[in-house]
């Protein structure tokens, strides 16, 4: 027997879906975590805790999503913060862009966010890519809306060997990754974390096939073209005045283990650039090692989020701020 269709419902399917503006309501729907921006890209975010908390904003590398922060956002929202954490364009569930792949318009897409949700007095903690994007947002967006900022094995100032930079990496290992994700996307992105990412590479470690799955998953869920002009992005953006002009307190971690962002063109030079910060070296911590060792990266966010001494365990060591 054929189905009847009665006129009403025939009406009712001829008539087109409603269109609704970024992060509105309709009856009985959950508000669509997303805002829209200039360009009309979709910036996926998450938004926990009491709206009235201070807000810690975490910022993802290359080219995973907001998801690579569970560990954080879960800590800091047991100890009372608002966390927030959003999918860069071209990444997660954020709009796959043909364009604004650049630095400039991921800080110009996090003011978009930041000033949709009102945020004030923030914390914004960047890893790796994330810690460019924090840098140039905070430098040129953020007056009177942030209160401190973490850069974590970040990539400021520059990551490309270069007549200003002659300790960077040769442009030649980025055309290698360009070459390689355009090749092989999905096995390069298996590559990444079972070696250098999160040091599985080297002798005694404990791998995790859960985290080498879960960067898998995230990276695959984000633009081949966003993934591959981000390279750009966070290899040839120059940070040098962008860190100058920063008078806001930061916190920059790095460790002298660090396959992916060399220790000695980031971390460092980053925190004599800086007018007001503290590095906190690590010996033999991996890239991710926000993902690796939590209980130690988290124990220091929360020790300068609060104001208090960055404890130097055994394996690390304090370098205080140098005077502008």
């Amino acid at each position: 027997m054929r189905p009847r269709c009665t006129r009403g419902h025939a009406q009712n399917a001829s008539r087109p879906a409603p269109v609704l503006s970024a992060g509105s309501l309709a009856k009985g729907m959950s508000p669509m975590t997303h805002i829209t921006t200039q360009d009309g890209t979709h910036i996926f975010y998450k938004d926990w805790g009491p709206k009235t908390a201070q807000p810690i904003v975490f910022h993802h590398g290359w080219p995973l999503s907001s998801d690579d922060w569970d560990n954080q956002m879960m800590f800091f929202l047991d100890k009372g913060f608002r966390v927030i954490a959003h999918d860069r364009r071209g990444h997660g569930r954020s709009t796959q862009t043909d364009d604004g792949n650049d630095m400039d318009t991921y800080a110009a897409d996090v003011d978009a966010l930041v000033t949709a949700l009102g945020l004030t007095n923030a914390i914004h903690v960047g890893h790796s890519t994330g810690g460019g994007e924090v840098t140039r947002y905070v430098a040129r967006h953020s007056k009177g809306r942030v209160a401190k900022a973490v850069l974590l094995d970040a990539v400021p100032p520059v990551m490309v060997k270069k007549e200003s930079n002659p300790g960077g990496t040769p442009i030649e290992v980025f055309d290698g990754f360009r070459a390689t994700l355009a090749a092989n996307r999905a096995q390069f992105y298996l590559d990444v974390p079972t070696g250098p990412f999160y040091g599985f590479n080297r002798p005694g470690a404990k791998v995790s096939q859960g985290l080498i799955q879960n960067w898998w998953r995230q990276g695959m869920m984000g633009s081949v073209k966003a993934g591959y002009e981000c390279i750009k992005a966070f290899s040839e953006t120059d940070f040098t005045e962008d860190l100058k002009s920063i008078d806001v307190p930061v916190l920059v971690i790095h460790s002298e283990d660090d396959q992916i962002v060399p220790y000695a063109d980031a971390g460092p030079l980053s925190a004599k650039l800086l007018k007001n910060s503290t590095l906190k070296t690590y010996k033999d911590l991996p890239h991710g090692c926000h993902a690796t060792h939590p209980e130690l990266i988290n124990a220091d966010l929360l020790a300068f989020i609060r104001g208090e001494t960055v404890a130097a365990p055994a394996d690390s060591i304090i370098v205080e701020p140098i005077p502008a």
